[in-house]
């Protein structure tokens, strides 16, 4: 029990900063996905409380996973937009997942070459910088969110970009600077006094 709080004035802090970023992001992706919003406050909890101690490991990253909003959604949808048949095949995912675990299957992932996996993450990013770039300049006519190319609102992604800078808000590009400078506050000079 005592080495538990052992890093408690590290632990505390970081816990903290993790709920604030992880909450919304829980409750947006589930949104996105299709899926009820209290499915992304369990997932929060499952992905913070029970899959840290259950890895073993010291260090390590769970929690919403932006990128597979579309995959859950397109899911949900296959399946007759049954979130029930949904919850089912993400159940017996996990059984098969943990079969090849305690199988230690876990050799195959070196078939795959690092790159492929730093390509999806990059085109993740970059599709999530251009989606809100207009909102980042306070227009959107369609402000639903829009993760394909081709929007709803008879745009596309770079239309409704181009677009946004002629309706921008001086509020809203404010905020969006005063956020990014807070970020890049954060990376360069905060984070290396601790």
């Amino acid at each position: 029990m005592k080495d538990l709080f052992k890093n408690i004035k590290h632990d505390l802090p970081a816990s903290i900063v993790v709920f604030f970023v992880a909450v919304p992001l829980c409750l947006g992706i589930a949104l996105a996905s299709g899926a009820p919003l209290f499915s992304g406050i369990i997932a929060g909890i499952v992905g913070g409380i029970v899959v840290g101690p259950a890895s073993g490991s010291p260090l390590g990253v769970s929690g919403p996973a932006a990128g597979l909003a579309v995959i859950v959604l397109t899911s949900i949808a296959s399946l007759g937009g049954s979130w029930e048949a949904f919850l089912t095949a993400v159940v017996l995912a996990g059984i098969i997942q943990l079969i090849m675990g305690y199988a230690k299957a876990g050799f195959i992932a070196y078939f795959f070459p690092s790159s492929v996996i730093k390509g999806m993450l990059t085109g993740i990013g970059l599709l999530i910088i251009l989606k809100q770039i207009p909102h980042a300049l306070g227009w959107d006519k369609d402000f639903e969110g829009d993760v394909s190319f081709f929007q709803a609102d008879g745009e596309n992604t770079f239309s409704g970009i181009i677009n946004a800078f002629q309706f921008f808000t001086s509020g809203a590009v404010l905020i969006a600077g005063i956020s990014l400078a807070i970020l890049i506050l954060w990376e360069t000079v905060l984070t290396k006094k601790t």
